[in-house]
C-alpha cells in the first residue's frame, strides 16, 4: 500500500471514476452544470487544472473519488471527456472488502443512502450516473452558499448538514417549494441546534 505525498497528476476519463459514496444532489449538480455553461470555452482547461480531483487507486486499478462527486457529475452531463486527478493512495493490492473497510475507516466514504440511512458497501453505485438524488443535499450546498455556515474540510461535512435538515423539514415540503424552505433553513443553520455541526457561524 502506497500513500502520495505528493501530488500525482493524471488526466482520467469522467465515465470511468468510480464514487465513494450513494447520493448526490442533482439539483446541485444542475447548477454546477448552469456554471459550466456559463463560462467562457477557453477558460475550460484552466478551471479543470485548478479543480483536481483527489482519488485513491482501487482492486483492478480503478479510481474512487474523494471529493468532487458533483461538479464529476456535472462535467459528465456535460460531456467533458476527461479530468486531473491527484492520487492520494494506491491500495490497488486490497481485496475488496478490506479496501472499502479501510476507505470507511479513513473518513473516505459516505454509505448512506438518500434517507440517511447507512447501507452495504455494495449499495455504492459502481458509476457516477448512477447515484440517487438526495435533495437536502442540494438544500445544504444552497445554505451554505448563502452564508449560513462555512466551507470546512470535515470530511462529508454537507451530507452532516444535509441529515440536520432531514431531521427538520419534511421532504415533500422541500420537493415543492425549494426556496421557501431555503429560508426555512437558513434560519435553522444559524440556531444554537446547529452549533456541533461542521462551519456553523452562530446566530447573524
Amino acid at each position: 500500500m502506497q500513500l502520495s505525498r505528493e501530488p500525482l497528476l493524471k488526466p482520467v476519463p469522467v465515465r470511468t471514476l468510480r464514487p465513494t459514496q450513494i447520493t448526490v444532489g442533482l439539483r446541485e449538480v444542475g447548477e454546477m452544470q448552469r456554471r459550466w455553461r456559463s463560462r467562457p470555452q477557453k477558460k475550460d482547461i484552466k478551471f479543470l487544472e485548478r479543480h483536481l480531483v483527489p482519488v485513491v487507486l482501487g482492486p483492478r486499478g480503478d479510481h474512487y473519488v474523494l471529493d468532487h462527486h458533483h461538479l464529476c457529475r456535472a462535467l459528465l452531463h456535460e460531456g467533458v471527456r476527461e479530468v486531473l486527478v491527484t492520487i492520494v493512495a494506491d491500495l490497488g493490492r486490497l481485496k475488496k472488502d478490506a479496501f472499502w473497510i479501510y476507505l470507511d475507516n479513513r473518513g473516505w466514504l459516505h454509505p448512506y443512502d438518500e434517507k440517511g440511512r447507512r447501507r452495504p458497501y455494495a449499495d455504492i453505485p459502481r458509476e457516477l450516473s448512477d447515484m440517487v438524488d438526495d435533495p437536502f443535499r442540494s438544500l445544504a450546498g444552497a445554505i451554505r452558499r448563502a452564508g449560513g455556515f462555512a466551507k470546512d474540510t470535515t470530511a462529508f461535512s454537507e451530507f452532516l448538514w444535509a441529515d440536520f435538515f432531514r431531521r427538520k423539514i419534511k421532504r415533500k415540503k422541500l420537493e415543492h417549494d425549494f426556496d421557501a424552505v431555503v429560508k426555512k433553513a437558513f434560519v435553522l443553520a444559524k440556531s444554537k441546534d446547529a452549533d456541533y455541526l461542521p462551519g456553523w457561524c452562530g446566530p447573524s
